[in-house]
């Protein structure tokens, strides 16, 4: 499998060839500062491979002191971007960074005991298709 993928400025593309073994939303208190959000997406594989196809050298990666916690980012607009982890055997992919229509579902919610005190019954709340006005 191709996947494409870019951040929101367009700085950086890339190319993830392979599969992903695991899909997971992330609730834990590093991936929800990352994020601004409930939780992370992310696309794990131990056999993709990574190419960046443009901007790479405009992606900044941050690796959280005394923690396993990294994440990659676009200097431009901070969009999260790929990053390999575990001394380069273990490719994170931010599901939302791919432009590639994605099948895989997620496998599940990890690190739920730290989830956000508002993260409960989202999907019970009055939806929009664009941002709600006044009119």
């Amino acid at each position: 499998m191709e996947y494409l993928g870019s951040c929101l400025c367009r700085t950086v593309q890339f190319r993830v060839v392979g599969n992903f073994e695991d899909f997971y939303l992330c609730h834990c208190g590093y991936c929800r500062k990352d994020t601004g959000s409930a939780h992370a997406a992310n696309l794990f594989s131990t056999t993709a491979k990574l190419e960046w196809i443009k901007g790479e050298e405009e992606v900044k990666t941050f690796h959280l002191a005394n923690t396993d916690h990294v994440k990659a980012f676009c200097t431009t607009c901070g969009s999260a971007l790929p990053n390999l982890q575990m001394e380069g055997k273990l490719l994170v992919v931010p599901a939302g960074s791919l432009d590639t229509k994605l099948d895989k579902i997620p496998d599940g919610h990890i690190f739920i005991s730290k989830k956000a005190n508002w993260d409960e019954s989202l999907h019970t709340f009055k939806k929009f298709e664009r941002f709600p006005t006044d009119n």
